[in-house]
């Protein structure tokens, strides 16, 4: 009997998690600007705390942060749209650009009298480079659609922010039954506070470092559209495991394109080198053990969110799923579960 009735409540608890995600989804243009709203109010948070505590009153605090958000978010928001409109329109060009490097390359094999196992034909038919351009242009404006509705968005921030100092104990208050559990609840918002803000933070200064690296190399190698590349770099830095790769490879198929194979090859080194030092060396000395979660977990959650709220479900999948993992780990009946997408090493 017992066990019917545990396995009627896992049922149920599941039924009610695909009807919240299917929710979720019907109501992604709402939920993705508060969700993004919400993880620049956790970032902005420690800088707000740092402010009050050396004397600057809360409201001129948020006043000075907000004027900050605003020029910010109205550079990226220009810069991104004029980039990828002018960029939109050159895309046509790489299918003819990939012709003629196909045409050089089989020219230098003839004359060193090497054997040609493709034809340009083959090539041309199975790769265009205008596809990967077209699938950047659409991640591009996808994420500049939301950006672009600021307003809302740094309104939002703000309201939460205004908020923060009384809302961990108001949600403490929801959660709990007594007295004694608002001081356990308040500690587990703690807990998911330190972890987004810890990652979030190193992530953010991983990924300028990218982006400001990724916009030196290509300014120097004179390859066009640096800044929109390293605005790219910046933004998908933030997807775990894949986000830099997909950076690289518009950046590679341009330089090669329009740049020739001297720079293209330059190009490919100087990205590799960069992913080297700073995903492999600089990242994990300064993320630590903050994740807490396996790299399978971390790939998967990668494609959930990113299929239930879109670009900027991937760019947080990861501060989403250890929230759901902090907040499986709060309860002892659910503990377990958190298990599952711990890292082994844990």
């Amino acid at each position: 009997m017992e066990k019917n009735l545990n396995f009627n409540r896992t049922v149920v608890a599941m039924a009610a998690l695909v009807i919240v995600f299917a929710g979720i989804k019907l109501a992604a243009e709402i939920v993705v600007p508060f969700l993004l709203a919400l993880f620049i109010a956790i970032i902005c948070s420690p800088v707000i705390k740092a402010m009050t505590q050396r004397k600057v009153p809360h409201g001129i605090a948020i006043a000075l942060l907000f004027i900050l958000i605003l020029i910010v978010f109205f550079f990226l928001a220009g810069l991104i749209n004029s980039s990828v409109q002018e960029f939109t329109r050159s895309i046509p060009q790489y299918k003819v650009l990939l012709s003629e490097r196909i045409n050089d390359v089989m020219a230098l094999a003839q004359k060193l009298k090497l054997p040609i196992v493709i034809s340009r034909e083959a090539i041309m038919e199975h790769f265009d480079p205008s596809v990967i351009m077209n699938f950047v242009s659409r991640l591009l404006l996808n994420f500049s659609g939301v950006v672009t509705n600021v307003f809302v968005l740094i309104l939002a921030v703000i309201f939460m922010l205004l908020e923060a100092p009384t809302m961990k104990h108001k949600l403490a208050l929801v959660l709990s039954d007594n007295e004694h559990d608002v001081v356990a609840e308040e500690h587990h918002i703690d807990r998911i506070l330190d972890g987004v803000i810890s990652y979030l933070g190193v992530k953010t200064v991983i990924s300028l470092l990218t982006g400001i690296s990724t916009w030196i190399l290509l300014d120097v190698m004179d390859v066009q559209y640096a800044i929109l590349w390293a605005t790219l770099s910046f933004l998908l830095n933030y997807i775990p495991n894949i986000g830099s790769i997909i950076a690289a490879v518009p950046i590679v198929v341009q330089a090669l394109l329009l740049n020739g194979f001297g720079v293209g090859i330059g190009v490919t080194v100087g990205i590799i080198a960069l992913n080297i030092v700073i995903g492999n060396i600089i990242e994990p000395k300064m993320m630590g053990k903050t994740l807490g979660l396996s790299t399978l977990v971390v790939f998967f959650s990668l494609l959930f969110w990113g299929w239930l709220l879109g670009t900027v479900g991937m760019l947080l999948s990861v501060p989403l799923t250890m929230v759901f993992k902090i907040t499986l780990e709060s309860s002892e009946s659910t503990k377990k579960y958190a298990a599952l997408l711990g890292d082994v090493n844990e």
